[in-house]
């Protein structure tokens, strides 16, 4: 272990500048990605954890107003928030109900309102989980080329070297150009956590979008049959 540290360290004092500046590129882009990969870990796990507690309460409950309230304590769940703003939409409707007179054409606005909440809440729920998890995609596609251009650079300056001392045997070629494969490997390191990271959230992703359009439909269908008559 303290051999290969070693190593490490005699590469790093021979590597150039442009190898270098790669190296400390792939090395914030690869905290980053870790930090964020935990913070979107978290932020997906809570809210399944607190979807699933919702759904439980909704078909359970019998009252809009009991959803309502057990919903505002579930502020990480997707599910929740389009509730909200489904029932903050339907009480608006109640609200500024008006008499007979015009009736269907109200029905017909107040669900078409209702539906609008429901699906602009979906979206600003969609927009919330996927930010920043493009950044991840973004380091999993570039990574292992910039690692790539490292080495390159890196491999070229070791036979320009070669080139003004004119010696090419292989123990003056192996040194440099085995050094220079460490931006290459630091790209890998980069790229491959972050590429299982963005499959893995966008596929958690989709199953959160399939899961509120369900909702969104359950719910009209539970406003249409008891308050449109």
């Amino acid at each position: 272990m303290l051999a290969l540290l070693f190593s490490y360290g005699e590469a790093l004092k021979s590597a150039s500048v442009v190898e270098l500046a790669v190296l400390v590129v792939l090395g914030l882009a690869s905290a980053y990605s870790w930090a964020l990969i935990a913070m979107k870990y978290l932020q997906l796990s809570r809210a399944r954890a607190q979807s699933v507690h919702f759904l439980d309460t909704f078909w359970k409950a019998s009252r809009l107003d009991a959803i309502y309230q057990s919903a505002q304590k579930l502020g990480s769940s997707p599910l929740s928030k389009v509730f909200k703003a489904g029932y903050e939409e339907l009480t608006k409707l109640a609200q500024n109900k008006k008499g007979e007179e015009g009736a269907m054409a109200e029905r017909l606005g107040g669900i078409e309102n209702v539906e609008r909440a429901l699906q602009r809440a979906t979206s600003a729920e969609l927009t919330e989980l996927e930010a920043r998890v493009a950044f991840l995609g973004t380091i999993g596609s570039t990574a292992p080329f910039v690692g790539l251009f490292g080495t390159v650079m890196g491999i070229l300056g070791a036979f320009n070297e070669i080139a003004e001392k004119g010696n090419a045997t292989i123990a003056t070629v192996a040194a440099p150009i085995g050094n220079s494969l460490l931006a290459t490997a630091a790209g890998l390191f980069a790229a491959i956590p972050a590429v299982v990271a963005y499959n893995a959230f966008v596929a958690r992703i989709r199953v959160f979008d399939s899961e509120m359009g369900n909702f969104s439909h359950d719910f009209l269908n539970i406003v249409k049959r008891h308050f449109f008559k």
